[in-house]
């Protein structure tokens, strides 16, 4: 390829890029981690409660594992947090349709509003001693529960479904774990989740990807 043509290859792809970026309506794909429309800080976000110890050969059923996150007192250390940059235009509003996949245990919630099998809108912890998975938007000011069961137990499952919710142009995302006391249900079974993880991840996680992004009406 001479130099002529790499140059009109290389202005072709920005222009594209630049027109996908500019719609009101775009999907992404889970492969495409350069993208730089809103919501790409998002896009393929892990949160992750790894063991500490090493799994073993044949795990127990139900067990459980201290959690690697500790680093003091289990009971106000077994916790994460970060932001991300929403991006879009301030002054617009999103719908957002992000897709949820991993292996977690069960929580409880209250005070908010269940929608579908595990995700709830709204509330908070309505227990004091496994998983916390939240995810909190400045604007609309709003906040999202990701692993709500009725009860809890010494259960591992995996999960994968899609919801939609809004967000704001500019708004700053806000993803935290709490394992509450430093202890929680290790990947006895040694689930995967087919895409993203061929290998049994040692403890629990989920991963937040950003399927597709529509302005507002």
């Amino acid at each position: 390829m001479n130099t002529r043509t790499t140059i009109v290859f290389a202005g072709a792809a920005l222009f594209f890029s630049a027109v996908l970026f500019s719609t009101a309506s775009f999907e992404v794909s889970a492969e495409d981690k350069k993208a730089k429309g809103p919501g790409a800080e998002l896009h393929g976000y892990r949160f992750q409660f790894p063991c500490k110890e090493k799994m073993p050969e044949n795990p127990k059923k139900g067990a459980g594992c201290s959690s690697a996150l500790v680093k003091g007192d289990p009971n106000k250390t077994d916790n994460f947090k970060t932001t991300r940059n929403f991006g879009g235009t301030k002054g617009k509003s999103y719908n957002v349709t992000l897709r949820f996949r991993g292996v977690v245990e069960p929580m409880m919630y209250k005070e908010g509003k269940k929608d579908g099998e595990y995700f709830f809108i709204g509330g908070k912890p309505n227990n004091k001693t496994y998983n916390i998975y939240r995810i909190g938007i400045s604007s609309p000011k709003s906040h999202y529960f990701l692993n709500r069961q009725d009860r809890v137990g010494h259960k591992i499952f995996t999960i994968d479904y899609t919801k939609t919710i809004r967000i704001d142009g500019g708004a700053v995302l806000t993803l935290s774990g709490d394992g509450q006391n430093g202890k929680l249900i290790s990947n006895f079974k040694k689930l995967t989740i087919p895409g993203i993880s061929p290998k049994p991840y040692n403890g629990q996680f989920i991963q937040v990807d950003v399927v597709k992004v529509e302005e507002a009406k």
